[in-house]
């Protein structure tokens, strides 16, 4: 799941308008801006096994601390809880750890069963869509497509920045879609691991398109 994640982001602006797009995008994605960071630390771990999954050549056969149930919703209400420090809306603050717990659930969709239970243990989860490249595409579509009409609708340009940058971000994350599920497989894991914090550059692109956006919804 890559583009579904970013839709999930876009989407839960309808539902808090004043929580900008690029803490949405850094709640959706933030079990991905963990992962990284703990396999170049070396306390997470991945192969490239090409035919693993008809979609990805990764293997995930080790990343219990970003990716499991118990890690999931840790870092959900630690997110969650961060926020309502620094911005004292509870409201928000369940959305965000909501958001941020989405992530697990569309893996599970996706992944083969390799979401652990805990840090521990032989329980895993995953239904395995990842399998089908033409159900995976169609689901991601449909996650992305409702995020990005649920945005757009939800929220108004103020200037040409909002527009422009708007599109080029959405242009953008399909065509590093497209690239992930037809390029070649990556030369290494620690070459995946230094792009996959290049994720964190989508979370300030969306900050700087927020600034220059309104919201056309009433909350808190």
């Amino acid at each position: 799941m890559f583009i579904g994640h970013f839709g999930v982001g876009f989407g839960a602006k309808k539902a808090a308008p004043k929580v900008s797009l690029g803490t949405l995008f850094m709640a959706a994605q933030f079990a991905d801006l963990l992962w990284p960071v703990l396999l170049l630390l070396g306390w997470e771990h991945a192969r490239i096994n090409p035919g693993n999954t008809v979609v990805t050549p990764l293997d995930f056969y080790d990343y219990p601390i970003s990716h499991s149930l118990v890690g999931a919703l840790f870092w959900s209400a630690l997110f969650g809880g961060v926020y309502f420090l620094a911005r004292r809306s509870g409201r928000n603050a369940l959305l965000c750890s909501a958001v941020v717990f989405s992530h697990w659930l569309l893996d599970l969709a996706t992944h083969r069963p390799d979401l652990s239970l805990g840090l521990g243990g032989n329980v895993y989860f995953g239904l395995g869509l990842w399998n089908s490249l033409v159900g995976t595409i169609l689901v991601e579509a449909a996650v992305f497509a409702g995020g990005v009409i649920l945005y757009v609708r939800s929220t108004r340009a103020k200037d040409r920045i909002g527009s422009i940058g708007l599109w080029a971000l959405i242009v953008f994350l399909v065509v590093i879609h497209l690239a992930n599920l037809f390029g070649p497989p990556p030369p290494s894991m620690s070459a995946i691991a230094v792009a996959g914090n290049a994720t964190w550059l989508l979370v300030i692109w969306a900050y700087w398109i927020d600034r220059h956006r309104v919201s056309n919804e009433k909350g808190t």
